[in-house]
C-alpha cells in the first residue's frame, strides 16, 4: 500500500475512535481509550504491507494479555471497519504500559482526554514519525516489563484452557474458544521468546 494510502487508513481509524467513544456504552460495552502506531509507519515515507495499530481499552490487565481480544473486540472491530483494512491490531489495557518487545516507540494518535492528535498525523504524513515518538526504555525497563507481560500471559493461557476444556464437548461453536485459547498460547509463546533473548 502507498504511503499516503496508510497515513489515510490511521487517520480513519483515528476518528472512528473518536466518533466511537461518544456513543452509549449499552451499544459499545468495550471503552477504547487510545489509539497508538508502531512500526514501519514512524519511519520514512515507503510502501507498507500493514499498519501496525495499537488499541488501549479500559480493561484490567489480565483481561487483556499480549496477543489476546478483549471481549467486545470483535464487535468493535465491525463498527470501525478495521478488519476490512490493513491494519495489524495489538489490543492493551490501559492499566499498564503500552510499550514492550512489539511495541516499540509507538506514537500517540488519539485519546479520549484530548482527542486526535493532528501534530502526530501530520508527522506521520510528512515521514517524521520519529519526532512523535515516546523515547526508548532503558533494558532493565523492557527486561521487568517482560517479566510482567509473562505472568498476565500464562495466567490467560490457564484461563483459557480450563475454557477449553469445559466447553470442548458441549454443544455449539466451539471456534470462539479455540481462537481465544490459540491467541493466549501464541501471545504467551512471543512473550516467553521475548524474555529468552533479554
Amino acid at each position: 500500500m502507498k504511503w499516503g494510502r496508510a497515513v489515510h487508513h490511521v487517520k480513519s481509524l483515528a476518528q472512528a475512535c473518536a466518533d466511537l467513544a461518544g456513543q452509549p456504552s449499552s451499544i459499545f460495552a468495550l471503552r477504547v481509550t487510545q489509539m497508538w502506531v508502531a512500526g514501519e509507519i514512524l519511519g520514512p515515507p515507503r510502501d507498507l504491507e500493514t499498519v501496525r495499530v495499537v488499541l488501549c481499552v479500559d480493561l484490567p490487565v489480565d483481561q487483556v494479555a499480549w496477543g489476546s481480544e478483549p471481549p467486545g473486540a470483535q464487535h468493535w472491530a465491525s463498527a470501525t471497519r478495521l478488519a476490512t483494512n490493513p491494519l495489524l491490531v495489538w489490543w492493551r489495557s490501559m492499566h499498564a504500559p503500552v510499550w514492550n518487545h512489539r511495541v516499540e516507540r509507538p506514537a500517540l494518535v488519539w485519546d479520549d482526554a484530548v482527542g486526535v492528535r493532528e501534530d502526530t498525523l501530520t508527522a506521520l504524513s510528512d515521514g517524521r514519525g520519529e519526532s512523535v515518538r515516546l523515547p526508548a526504555q532503558a533494558p532493565e525497563q523492557l527486561r521487568t516489563r517482560l517479566r510482567e507481560e509473562l505472568e498476565v500471559s500464562l495466567a490467560a493461557l490457564r484461563v483459557c484452557t480450563t475454557a477449553y476444556e469445559d466447553r470442548r464437548w458441549r454443544p455449539g461453536k466451539l471456534e470462539p474458544v479455540v481462537d481465544a485459547l490459540w491467541r493466549a498460547a501464541d501471545g504467551y509463546l512471543d512473550v516467553r521468546d521475548a524474555v529468552d533473548r533479554t
